[in-house]
């Protein structure tokens, strides 16, 4: 089984290095991190969410949000989306992913909080 490293600065101490799931699922928060069009050269990278943010969350929205979630996780062999719960919240949405990291069956919550404000995404 191969190990995927990777490096973020974003770990508050001095061991940058991510393996395996870390990273799986911090490259999947960057992918998330940039609007669909906004990559040059590559319009059909990055998500459609941010241009959803100020769109009524009604079922057709909400299905839209998740099959765009679906696709982009779908890039990442290393992933599996489990449930998606998409939320409308005061500043913008808050989108819950159950995933599973294929090579070892590892799942994880990550709640993904897209501001239409400050247009940044927090994760916790």
């Amino acid at each position: 089984m191969a190990t995927y490293k990777g490096f973020s600065t974003l770990r508050n101490s001095k061991n940058y290095t991510l393996t395996d799931f870390d990273l799986a699922q911090q490259d999947l928060i960057n992918y998330f991190n940039i609007a669909k069009g906004q990559k040059l050269m590559q319009p059909n990278f990055g998500t459609i969410i941010w241009s959803m943010l100020f769109e009524p969350l009604d079922e057709v929205t909400q299905q839209i949000i998740t099959k765009d979630i679906q696709t982009i996780v779908s890039y990442d062999p290393r992933l599996a989306v489990g449930q998606i719960a998409i939320t409308q919240q005061t500043n913008g949405l808050l989108v819950q992913l159950t995933l599973s990291y294929v090579n070892t069956d590892q799942t994880a919550t990550i709640n993904l909080n897209f501001d239409r404000h400050s247009q940044t995404l927090t994760t916790s």
